[in-house]
């Protein structure tokens, strides 16, 4: 059992209604893609999945350990929409800052930020002060904070938001080689940030998961005579139709 989500129900106010009912997910291994439309509830779940919010009802654990453990947020890293660069910091010394935060001592704090930048490629770019580095520099130093405790889980929300393709396509190479080790769950509400190196793809529609599967079984939702490059917007729009299949 990886990280799991059993009978979740979470709501931001007593008096409001639920974001997610009962909700039960568990990620598989590789890279998952999470789908939805702004408002679904992604960054919700991903909250509960991370520990940064607990459900109002049910549990959420990794290899059965509960999500207000300490060894539950060693395990499970989270990067959240907005990654802010930290005044004059280096790279490094934002990264290793992180790890100091996750309760890593500062040596090994140190040393691990050089190992984790080198895995997102910006080895070049540990020197340089933070708010000096590209947006989409920047989302890597993110991603390096998330691995510099080496977690086993990473949760990335919409990480793609605000880059051009090239850049959507750069940072997609680099979390292939991570998921060798690392499970990925990847939100998004853009079709294309569905390459064909996800494993699985989760679709969430209003706090329920309406689709959980492979990338291929995800794709065969598409109708027949989709034109090629065109199958993920229409397995998406096909699986959000009132009378689709699911």
């Amino acid at each position: 059992m990886s990280l799991h989500l059993d009978s979740c129900t979470f709501a931001y106010r007593p008096w409001a209604p639920p974001i997610l009912r009962d909700l039960s997910y568990e990620l598989p291994p590789g890279l998952t893609v999470l789908l939805g439309p702004n408002g679904a509830g992604k960054s919700t779940l991903l909250k509960l999945a991370a520990g940064v919010t607990r459900p109002r009802q049910g549990t959420v654990t990794h290899e059965g350990v509960p999500s207000h453990h300490r060894t539950f947020r060693a395990a499970v890293a989270w990067m959240p929409q907005q990654i802010t660069a930290m005044g004059g910091l280096t790279a490094r010394e934002q990264v290793a800052y992180t790890g100091w935060l996750k309760g890593m001592n500062r040596r090994d704090a140190w040393d691990r930020a050089a190992g984790a930048l080198a895995r997102v490629e910006l080895t070049p770019q540990a020197d340089t002060r933070t708010g000096r580095l590209s947006g989409g520099q920047l989302r890597r130093v993110g991603v390096a904070s998330a691995l510099v405790h080496e977690a086993r889980v990473l949760l990335l929300d919409e990480p793609t938001a605000g880059m051009d393709p090239r850049q959507r396509r750069l940072f997609r190479d680099l979390l292939v080689p991570l998921t060798e080790h690392v499970r990925v769950l990847l939100s998004t509400h853009d079709v294309a940030d569905l390459a064909e190196e996800a494993h699985h793809v989760t679709v969430l529609e209003r706090g329920t998961v309406t689709f959980d599967g492979t990338t291929t079984g995800f794709l065969a939702h598409a109708p027949t005579g989709t034109a090629p490059g065109r199958q993920a917007e229409a397995a998406y729009a096909h699986l959000s139709e009132p009378d689709g299949s699911l």
